[in-house]
């Protein structure tokens, strides 16, 4: 049996979002792998600021694509976003909030703990 995963705060990783079903392993949960080259580990709760930078950035996590079973998201839906688009959301002063609990200790590759803080939602 696999250990659970673990969270920024070194606790058991919470699932981040079923509706819509995130997660780089789509199973709910921002778990991460050898395969998941983009780390898929931040929990985030989606902005308007947040999904337009995005898509500027080239990543449209707005505009459904219903052939892949993508309805698109809104402000208010949680995702597992990369930690590096999200670091470089907080660069440019657009990053959204963050569940804590839901983000893979992953994270902190490549972002601080002092830096999710600032957007923590819980």
């Amino acid at each position: 049996m696999q250990d659970p995963s673990v969270n920024v705060l070194g606790g058991v990783l919470q699932p981040c979002s079923t509706t819509p079903l995130t997660g780089f392993f789509r199973n709910g949960c921002c778990d991460t792998g050898p395969s998941d080259r983009g780390q898929h580990t931040v929990c985030a709760v989606m902005t308007a600021e947040f999904l337009a930078l995005s898509k500027y950035l080239g990543n449209d996590l707005s505009t459904p694509h219903p052939e892949y079973g993508f309805a698109g998201l809104k402000p208010g839906d949680r995702w597992c976003l990369c930690a590096g688009r999200f670091l470089q959301a907080h660069d440019e002063g657009a990053a959204p909030q963050v569940n804590l609990t839901a983000t893979h200790a992953r994270t902190l590759d490549v972002v601080p703990l002092e830096v999710l803080r600032l957007y923590a939602t819980d």
